[in-house]
């Protein structure tokens, strides 16, 4: 999935982008309301964390533009501010949730974890297509209990299909999910990729089909 992450602190935004591309999200990230505000109006993200201490334009501001421009993505609020009207303040502006400085990364993993399964229509973080299961916590992809050996954009991949079976997903929507802005993105690095997963789910039952000039789907047979 593709994070935005907006937080001016270095040591924080460091870790924060090495613990979620580990996980296996392409991550873009603005130290300043502006730069993100500029972000959000061109690209589609899946979740924004976003730090309410900014340099110039705040987070509440940014968030407010969002919410204005009626776009729904989840908005995880990070804030030195642990008064509770700051709290209000935020969730009434459209933030989903809100985690106070300084804060357990675990505990990020998880919010962003549980905010992504919201907004994706799941209720936990198991997703089973055929005789596929994915547990999106772990990272692990199994078929009948049996891990299989997956690069993180090969789980990406997988797991994008597999959480909407049947549906068409384009090359442009996978490569816009797959890589950050500051990674070499292209159609053939998302074919090659589909390629790998595709050998690796031969004989499971569950299949990525390519629909001619539309995109690639998961179906069980």
């Amino acid at each position: 999935m593709r994070i935005l992450l907006v937080e001016d602190t270095l040591d924080i935004g460091e870790a924060i982008v090495a613990r979620f591309e580990r996980l296996g999200h392409a991550v873009d990230w603005a130290k300043d309301g502006e730069c993100a505000d500029d972000l959000l109006t061109v690209q589609h993200y899946s979740l924004v964390i976003l730090d309410v201490m900014l340099p110039g334009r705040d987070g509440f501001s940014v968030l407010r533009s969002l919410r204005g421009r009626r776009c729904a993505t989840p908005v995880l609020v990070l804030t030195a501010r642990a008064a509770v009207d700051d709290r209000v303040s935020a969730l009434d502006l459209g933030a989903d949730d809100y985690l106070v400085k300084p804060f357990d990364y675990r505990e990020l993993e998880a919010r962003a974890r549980a905010l992504l399964r919201r907004s994706s229509g799941s209720a936990t973080n198991t997703l089973v297509c055929g005789r596929l299961v994915i547990d999106r916590s772990a990272r692990i992809a199994s078929i009948d209990g049996k891990p299989l050996p997956m690069t993180r954009r090969e789980l990406t991949v997988i797991e994008i299909l597999a959480a909407r079976p049947g549906h068409v997903f384009s090359k442009e929507q996978l490569m816009d999910q797959l890589f950050s802005f500051d990674r070499d993105a292209s159609a053939n690095a998302v074919e090659q990729c589909v390629a790998r997963v595709r050998r690796k789910l031969e004989g499971s039952g569950t299949e990525i089909r390519t629909m001619r000039g539309l995109g690639y789907q998961v179906v069980v047979m």
